[in-house]
């Protein structure tokens, strides 16, 4: 068997898997709509009568100890209404290659505003803080039931949550929601006749 065979049936028995190449874009956007869907509910629930978008307008607005962005209360309708329907939208497979743009312009702003102070890190590596709140910890609270589950860690807020969040939004803009199990699949084959 020459080697161009077996490289050919290697490649034939790789290219079955494209039956199942539904899977990774489903699970994108099974990763990614609970995220939105947390931080658009911690911006404003709806459907809770004390929650209100006030606080995030007046972070928006605030420039002394918030973001100073212009046009507040549209920007904070907006980020709110993109991360809300977003994961509705991700969720049901349905319009989002739609869907991801805004999304990723949200990510964007998100990176640069927020987060770009705070470099790449979304986890602050060992230092003197770290082990300054460790040790707080340890004398005046449950330090061992704190972390049954995993070591005690600083949120560092650099801009990698936001970069992987974009670079994913980005693979579903360019792949769709993938075949079978989203609207989007089903919306163009009811469609694809027209």
């Amino acid at each position: 068997m020459s080697l161009c065979n077996v490289t050919s049936t290697f490649q034939s028995w790789l290219n079955q898997t494209r039956l199942a190449d539904f899977l990774a874009p489903l699970a994108l956007r099974l990763y990614l709509a609970p995220i939105f869907w947390m931080a658009a509910n911690n911006k404003w629930n709806p459907f809770d009568s004390d929650s209100s978008l006030q606080g995030t307008i007046d972070w928006f607005a605030n420039p002394d100890w918030g973001l100073g962005l212009p046009f507040p209360e549209i920007m904070a309708y907006l980020a709110w209404a993109t991360e809300y329907f977003g994961a509705i939208l991700l969720l049901t497979g349905l319009a989002v290659r739609w869907i991801s743009i805004p999304l990723m312009t949200t990510m964007i702003v998100a990176a640069v505003t927020v987060h770009w102070g705070n470099g790449w890190l979304a986890i602050a590596e060992p230092s003197a803080q770290l082990d300054a709140a460790r040790s707080l910890l340890e004398e005046h609270g449950n330090y061992d039931w704190l972390t049954q589950n995993g070591s005690f860690v600083v949120l560092n807020n650099g801009i990698e949550f936001a970069t992987t969040y974009f670079i994913m939004l980005m693979t579903l803009f360019f792949i769709g929601a993938g075949n079978y199990v989203s609207a989007d699949y089903w919306i163009a084959k009811k469609f694809s006749n027209c």
